[in-house]
């Protein structure tokens, strides 16, 4: 089902610093592997702990967040989580539910790779990156 414009998926994932270099046609490529969502307060998205695959992007509503089941934020419309996810395997290190109806898509590891494999332009954009995210993280890069 489709709940939201290409160029509302383009412009909201062009606002996540994992795809900050990719052009416009790149991000439209990676917004044709999303799948639209929505659902309803409670709907427990991620638990922390849990197998990550996921990346997230809301576009109406409101999550929180919580870690060890104590509050940790509230992230509303524009904003995403789980980016990490499209590129390591890991646990969820929170758990994220629903406060109010939200709809939201999702980019899934699969669908991330899938692209990955077909345009090593993206791969090597996307490592820039992280690399850019961790060199504040380390003072000896």
């Amino acid at each position: 089902m489709r709940l939201f414009s290409h160029d509302t998926k383009v412009e909201a994932l062009g606002r996540c610093s994992l795809f900050e270099g990719l052009s416009k046609k790149e991000l439209g490529e990676l917004a044709r592997v999303t799948e639209d969502l929505e659902v309803g307060p409670g709907k427990v998205l991620c638990r922390e702990g849990a197998a990550a695959s996921e990346f997230f992007v809301i576009i109406d509503g409101e999550v929180e967040v919580t870690k060890g089941g104590k509050p940790i934020t509230t992230l509303g419309s524009g904003e995403f989580f789980g980016e990490i996810a499209l590129i390591e395997r890991t646990a969820r290190t929170a758990t994220v539910t629903a406060t109010t109806p939200l709809r939201f898509f999702v980019l899934t590891s699969r669908g991330f790779w899938g692209l990955i494999e077909h345009s090593p332009a993206v791969e090597r954009k996307v490592l820039r990156a992280l690399a850019k995210r961790l060199a504040p993280a380390d003072p000896t890069l």
